[in-house]
Order: C-alpha cells, then structure tokens, then sequence
C-alpha cells in the first residue's frame, strides 16, 4: 500500500458515495488507475465493505452502554456459547475480548433505560456469568468509524 492507497482510502471513508472520477481527481489520477486501486484494496481486504452510517438518536437508539462482563469459566466451549448468545442479540454492535479485569466489552444502543432492561435480560438468560456491570455514556464527545491511514 503506498501514499495514494492512503489517499484513496482516505476520501472512501469520509465518503463511499464519491464517484471514482471524483476521487481520482482529488489524488491526481486518472479514472481507470484509480479505478483499479480500489479493486486491488477490495480484493485484499483492505476495503472491508461499504455501509451507511446511521444517526443512532434519529432512528431512536438515543442510549448508548458500554457493557462490561466477567466470564464464569475460562474455556474454549463457554466462550463458544457466550460468543453465539452475544452475536444474536442485535443492540450489541461490538463485542471485544478484553485484557484487566473485565472479560469482554460490549457496547450497546437502546432507546432508554426500558429497552436496556429488556437487553439486559436477555443477555444473562442462559449464560452462565460471574460479573456484569454497565456504563452509561452520557455525552459522545468524539465518534468516527475512519481508521487513521
């Protein structure tokens, strides 16, 4: 990947609609090389997809919460099962494995405190946990899905 992969992947991330003319325009390219680029960092998986970005509030999903869990058991078969359990529930939008003293980290969006009771329920429905505790954000100081290349 060189300066103008850089620069292409650059513009796709803040934004995936721009033409290819346009794009190759803005790095001082012509349309079929640029055109190509984009092909090769699709092709190695560089370019993971193309999505639209929702406004969470304007969909009514005004309540984000970052999840916190301990893990009753430490074995590749529970881990298994939580993974599955987790990947089902659709307000879960990430899901990491954690180092320190928390096991994962899942970050949720809810419309209100009602909703993440419900989620919230269904989580620790036929998982076996130790430990769970959730935190609220209050304010989202800073939010972008564009990766520093």
């Amino acid at each position: 990947m060189d300066k103008l992969d850089s620069e292409i992947l650059r513009l796709l991330q803040k934004d995936a609609t721009q033409s290819v003319a346009h794009i190759a325009e803005q790095i001082g390219l012509s349309t079929t090389p640029c055109w190509r680029r984009i092909q090769s960092l699709e092709k190695q998986g560089i370019i993971d997809k193309r999505v639209v970005l929702l406004n969470p509030e304007k969909v009514g999903l005004g309540m984000t919460v970052f999840v916190q869990v301990k893990a009753a058991k430490h074995d590749s078969l529970w881990l298994k099962k939580f993974a599955e359990h987790a990947a089902n529930i659709e307000q879960i939008v990430e899901f990491y494995r954690m180092s320190g003293e928390y096991d994962y980290m899942l970050k949720v969006v809810v419309a209100d405190m009602k909703a993440f009771d419900v989620f919230y329920k269904k989580l620790v429905a036929g998982v076996d946990l130790s430990d769970v505790t959730s935190s609220f954000a209050m304010e989202q100081i800073k939010y972008t899905t564009a990766l520093p290349v």
